[in-house]
């Protein structure tokens, strides 16, 4: 199963991750399928490729509760459902 999960790199005490698309059974900072985004927590500045994240959504890929949350914020929920309409 394809997840879309964070991956952690940066200074020590100083985290910052990219939104990845990996295998389930993959570990935390294997390489990924591909590259969906960026957050860094401490500035809440997030990037995402919008159009990449729903292309995976609509294959089936399951976000984790965190990236669920940033998703959530930037609204890319609506953007699956409003495309799933359209196609429909």
């Amino acid at each position: 199963m394809i997840k879309l999960r964070l991956k952690r790199y940066g200074k020590k005490r100083e985290p910052s991750y990219r939104i990845i698309a990996i295998n389930s059974l993959a570990r935390r900072d294997g390489r990924p399928l591909e590259e969906l985004g960026f957050y860094n927590p401490r500035t809440d500045e997030v990037r995402l490729d919008v159009p990449g994240i729903v292309k995976r959504l609509q294959q089936g890929a399951q976000p984790t509760d965190t990236v669920r949350s940033i998703l959530v914020k930037a609204n890319v929920f609506e953007q699956v459902s409003a495309t799933n309409q359209t196609a429909s």
